[in-house]
């Protein structure tokens, strides 16, 4: 793009290092009204007072008026003190409005009086109202004055005398002065029509040359010409007869200059060049500025006329061009300004049409920089600019020095040549493609160039613009929405949200309501007129910020302005506002936005308005980049990551206040609360906040499944990282923040859970993040609840209830889960036992009943645990209190709760109770159910049919359930527990539940008969029936051994035993047991089993009794191993009886023996 084509087109935008305002608007340059051909010459300002040399030989004062308290944003007003036509000694003998007019103004505060050149003829006057001063000459023939000292200050100056330099034709006059003329020595230099001064070393410059002189050694060190075409002359540029050195000192360079007084590492210095007069076309001006430290008043600055060289023509004979024809050289004014206490920037160049090269020289002449180079060669030169913070016009942090140069000419655009002013880096020359900003005053004046000049005091500009971007206001999200006290009826109202908790236009912002139900405050309650009232300090106190001090004027035609650095703020917010258009389609151009963020990436913060700077700018490029991140149509999934990833860092960085960006995502806003005094941002962000969503509300509504998966991360994120704020006390309006915080958060949680595969893990982290959220506990209790709810996911909303220690509440949430309440995500897995666990951990004992009772009937097995736990918070139940709730509102669940108590506690005043129980549901089943009785008896028959050894009844039950049969299978396991209570050392009725069992016909509970006949010793009976009812043998042995008791109890239980059964009673059962045996239907199990029977326990039967029983018919054989066994014992029995008689006889022996010995020592020793 053409360079020129692209200043142009942002001309109207200031994003330039400097910016323009009004100083005085239409000065009043002739007191006729006819000021066509009257212009401003120069410009002077010092303590509220303001200098305007004009072209009509006057001096306007005008003096500065503070603005009305009451009015913060006034600017202050010039009145006009006098009108001033200054001494003028024509040497031209002409009329004074034919010459230059007033050419330069040099205030000299130290010693309160003024030197004004008009016509050529300088004159000294008095300070503020420019008086004559008597008894200090009027000089006449004079080209300019000036050449103050620059590295003093006015405010460090001695105020008995200043110096000043006069040129006069052929010399430079020093003139030191206080109330008179205290010495004015003069140094040869002829032709010279410009001087800046560094102590004694000062740059001067005639019409074709520039030169460094010591103007008290009167040594000299010629530099280059002004115009490149001009060959080297020996008639010009200060030889050796212009300077009167002697030619041994010629080379001689400038080491040896005094040191300053006063140094400033930065410094304001310009020169411009007037062409004024059209009656003096070849006379040159030029001025000089001083050393400025920060905040402190800086030395004069000068401004030069040039008189017409004589002999001077305006072209002549020069270098040929390639095409060999002569090129036409131009009379070029020189500018010279210093840029700090080591340096002078010469200008040269070619012709006025032609760019200009700006060369940088020490005190020594020896190069210093590189380079810059003007569009075209300039009318006026300055440098302004230090190192004032954020601030300052600089664009690179890494810079040192941050003065710029600043140049007015006539630049050619699309539209035709416009005048103005181009702006460059000092170190610009460094750069290949450097950057060039072109100013210009709006609306533009007329076709004359802009004067230019740093002026000896500064003023104070307010700008107004940092006020309406940084003060406070509140944001009113929607189009015509107030508080109820200005309510205004919306223009458009919001569209409603498709989100699946509320619509804005149910509730808009929620000012009144908070998500833990308290109430807050409505406007109404605020004092009348504090919003306006707040509005008021806001601006108050961004007006403090918005004061800096100027010192640099610009002028054309009859208007003068302030040129001053342009904060940091105007600079980059214009850019942001030229980096999105809010059109027919609102476009953000996403590079110009990052662009600004990199040029404030990095900086420090020195000052209050630079944290606001900083805070504003990241705010406003976040919003916007935000925006471009919703609608981007973006691709490739890592570039839109990384972008979202730093758009996450500045928003985090930037301090906004989160709601203002949530209002940007309609499935939100309902959840967001500005509390009573609503939501207060920068103005700046309010205008475009608002503006985006209006824009956002104009178009069609969206919904969270119109966002990108990579948009609700990045909300996940940002949500994140600010809720990792919470508690800090660092954030406005906490409360209203982490309640929008926690709820929106919430909502983005769900949404992704929803989207996410429940195996991958992203899956995993969401959520294990919303876990983590509601266990942790939300602000917006509340709110949360109905979210979850909208959502159903009740599992969540329990452990949110949890977080909180709501038992009950977590409690009634799982029963409606476990009543078939829908959970959406299906997370509540082993819900009666996690019910079960959890009223052990809570100590609220009427909870703990009520639920535990609830799921008593639920599930009975489950819910008696509640009542039998030990290890629980509440006190454990006592089990009459137990059993009588149980029966009353669970009946179910009596019967296992008793088993706890039998079986777990050992309470057997409970086991005729759970006999009862076990009774009532095998004999109303067997009673009910003929299948069951067919059963019953089949399960008898295969039982006889099994090969010996078979197991024991009980666990033939046991291993044969049916397959339906499982733990919970009432009928099946109460009989198994029926017998083993039955069997066990327990004591009950044995009466009562005899005449029950007896109660079925066709002996259906074989086993259970048995253990009681053998309690109620009717052995005979159980004998009878375990043999030829059951063919359990087995036990029928173990019957008798036991002595008929304990039977069926189970191993490792503890069997009943009243008294140890008597030899003589398990005898005789032996002997009862042996004739069912003898009367077993089948012949081989008869033999089978009585032969076993009488081998393994034949010493409980007598021989004869055994041989009178078993028929005759039986061989030897089967009885043989009872007959061999019988005869052992025989042996036994007499081989024993044999060893007992002889140990009787030897105790007999043993006992006589000590009979006698006892007697005779009864006796006492014989007598012989």
């Amino acid at each position: 793009m053409d360079p020129a084509a692209s200043s142009e087109k942002q001309l109207d935008h200031e994003d330039g290092p400097y910016i323009l305002r009004p100083l005085l608007e239409a000065v009043p340059l002739c007191t006729d009204g006819s000021a066509e051909d009257v212009k401003i010459n120069c410009v002077e300002y010092y303590d509220g007072n303001l200098y305007i040399g004009t072209s009509a030989s006057e001096v306007l004062h005008f003096v500065q008026m503070p603005p009305d308290p009451g009015e913060p944003s006034g600017s202050p007003v010039y009145i006009p003190a006098s009108r001033l036509s200054p001494v003028s000694l024509d040497s031209f003998s002409r009329p004074s409005a034919a010459g230059p007019g007033v050419q330069e103004i040099v205030l000299l505060p130290q010693i309160s009086k003024a030197c004004v050149l008009c016509n050529s003829t300088a004159a000294f006057y008095s300070l503020p109202e420019l008086s004559p001063v008597s008894g200090i000459s009027v000089v006449k023939n004079c080209s300019w004055i000036g050449g103050l000292d620059l590295n003093i200050r006015p405010s460090s100056a001695t105020p008995k005398d200043a110096t000043i330099l006069l040129s006069l034709k052929s010399k430079i006059q020093i003139v030191r002065l206080a109330d008179k003329v205290l010495e004015a020595p003069k140094v040869t230099f002829a032709g010279s029509v410009l001087a800046v001064r560094r102590d004694s070393i000062a740059c001067v410059a005639n019409s074709r040359s520039y030169a460094l002189l010591d103007i008290y050694r009167q040594l000299t060190i010629p530099l280059m010409n002004i115009s490149t075409l001009e060959t080297a002359s020996s008639e010009e540029g200060g030889g050796e007869a212009q300077f009167g050195i002697d030619p041994s000192k010629e080379t001689t360079r400038l080491k040896g200059h005094a040191t300053d007084t006063t140094t400033s590492s930065h410094s304001r210095s310009q020169s411009k060049n007037d062409g004024m007069s059209t009656a003096l076309p070849s006379t040159a001006r030029a001025s000089t500025s001083p050393p400025q430290a920060i905040h402190e008043p800086v030395a004069v600055v000068t401004d030069k006329p040039l008189p017409a060289a004589p002999g001077d023509e305006d072209t002549f004979a020069a270098n040929e061009t390639g095409h060999g024809k002569p090129l036409a050289y131009t009379t070029l004014n020189p500018h010279i300004v210093s840029p700090n206490a080591e340096e002078f920037l010469l200008v040269i160049g070619t012709r006025k049409a032609d760019p200009g090269v700006g060369m940088f020289v020490s005190l020594d002449g020896e190069p210093t920089r590189a380079t810059i180079q003007f569009d075209k060669y300039p009318e006026y030169v300055a440098i302004d600019g230090i190192n004032s913070g954020l601030n300052a016009p600089q664009m690179r942090p890494d810079e040192q020095d941050d003065g710029h140069v600043i140049a007015t000419f006539c630049k050619d655009f699309g539209s035709g040549p416009r005048y103005g002013m181009e702006i460059q880096h000092l170190n610009a020359g460094n750069e290949v493609n450097p950057e060039k900003y072109w100013l210009e005053a709006k609306p533009a004046y007329q076709e004359r160039p802009y004067g230019l000049k740093t002026l000896l005091g500064g003023g104070h500009v307010r700008l107004d613009e940092i006020v309406s971007k940084l003060s406070q206001k509140k944001f009113y999200p929607f189009p015509g929405y107030r508080d109820p006290g200005h309510l205004e009826t919306p223009t458009s109202p919001p569209k409603k949200s498709e989100s699946r908790t509320a619509t804005s236009t149910e509730r808009l912002p929620r000012k009144k309501e908070s998500s833990d139900g308290e109430d807050f405050q409505d406007d109404e309650s605020q004092p009348q007129g504090w919003e306006a009232a707040r509005n008021r300090e806001g601006e108050e106190f961004a007006g403090r910020l918005a004061n800096f001090n100027a010192r640099l004027a610009v002028w054309n035609g009859n208007r003068i302005w302030w040129a001053l650095p342009n904060p940091l703020i105007i600079q980059l917010d214009t850019r942001l506002d030229m980096a999105c258009s809010f059109g027919d389609e609102m476009h953000i151009d996403r590079l110009r936005v990052i662009s600004v963020l990199k040029l404030i990436r990095g900086r420090d913060a020195r000052t209050e308005l630079d944290h606001m700077t900083l805070d504003y700018l990241k705010q406003k490029a976040g919003l916007l980049l935000l925006v471009d991140s919703l609608s981007s149509t973006r691709t490739n999934q890592s570039t839109r990551d990384s972008e979202l990833k730093e758009l996450e860092q500045v928003l985090s960085d930037s301090k906004l206040d989160p709601r203002v960006a949530l209002f940007l995502f309609q499935g939100m806003r309902d959840d967001v609360i500005e509390g009573s005094c609503g939501i207060w941002v920068y103005s700046g962000i309010k205008k475009v906040a608002e503006t985006i969503v209006c824009r956002i509300d104009s178009e069609q509504s969206t919904t969270f499944g119109d966002i990108d998966l990579c948009v609700m991360h990045f909300l996940r994120r940002f949500l994140l990282g600010w809720r990792k704020m919470k508690g800090f006390g660092s954030v406005p309006d906490e409360k209203e923040v982490f309640r929008t915080i926690d709820a929106c958060l919430l909502i983005v949680l769900l949404e992704l859970e929803q989207r996410s595969s429940k195996e991958s893990a992203d899956g995993d982290m969401v959520r294990s993040e919303l876990n983590d959220l509601v266990d942790g506990g939300v602000d917006c209790f509340d709110r949360a609840v109905d979210i979850l709810v909208s959502y159903r996911r009740l599992f969540v909303l329990s452990r949110l209830y949890q977080s909180r220690k709501m038992s009950s509440d977590v409690l009634l949430t799982w029963k409606r889960m476990l009543e078939g309440e829908e959970d959406s995500m299906h997370e509540f897995r082993d819900g009666e036992q996690r019910m079960r666990e959890y009223l052990k951990k809570i100590g609220s004992r009427a909870l703990v009943e009520e639920y535990g009772v609830w799921l008593a009937n639920r599930n009975p097995r489950l819910g008696v645990q509640v009542f039998a736990e030990d290890e629980g918070k509440v006190p454990p139940f006592e089990p009459a209190k137990a059993v009588a709730t149980l029966r009353s509102e669970a009946p179910s669940a009596v019967k296992y709760y008793l088993e706890h108590l039998v079986f777990d506690k050992g309470l057997t005043s409970y086991v005729h109770e759970l006999l009862e129980y076990y009774l009532d549901l095998v004999l109303g089943d067997l009673e009910s159910s003929a299948a069951h009785r067919e059963a019953v008896m089949a399960g008898y028959e295969a039982y006889r049919a099994l090969q010996t050894p078979k197991p024991t009844y009980p666990h033939f039950l046991t291993e044969n359930a049916p397959r339906e049969c499982d733990d919970d299978d009432d009928v099946w396991n109460s009989r198994l527990r029926l017998l083993q209570l039955l069997g066990g050392a327990h004591v009950y009725d044995t009466t009562v539940i005899a005449e029950r069992v007896r109660s079925l016909p066709g002996e259906l509970l074989v086993p259970e008969t048995v253990i009681l006949a053998g309690l109620q010793h009717r052995h005979d009976e159980a004998l009878h029936l375990l043999v030829h009812r059951l063919g359990d043998y087995d036990t029928a042995v173990s019957y008798c051994l036991c002595g008929g008791a304990g039977i069926y109890a189970p191993h490792g239980a503890s069997r009943r035993r009243d008294a140890a059964p008597e030899p003589e009673q398990q005898r005789r059962l032996f002997q009862q047991v042996l004739q069912e045996f003898l009367r077993i239907a089948d012949a081989s199990d008869r033999v089978e089993q009585t032969c076993a029977l009488l081998e393994r326990f034949g010493e409980w039967f007598r021989a004869e009794d055994v041989l009178r029983l078993v028929p005759d018919t039986w061989s030897v054989d089967v009885l043989a191993g009872f007959l061999l066994g019988a005869l052992r014992r025989l042996v036994r029995e007499r081989n024993e009886s044999a060893v007992r008689k002889a140990l009787n006889g030897a105790e007999n022996l043993r006992v006589s023996y000590d009979l006698v010995v006892g007697t005779e020592q009864q006796r006492g020793p014989r007598k012989h």
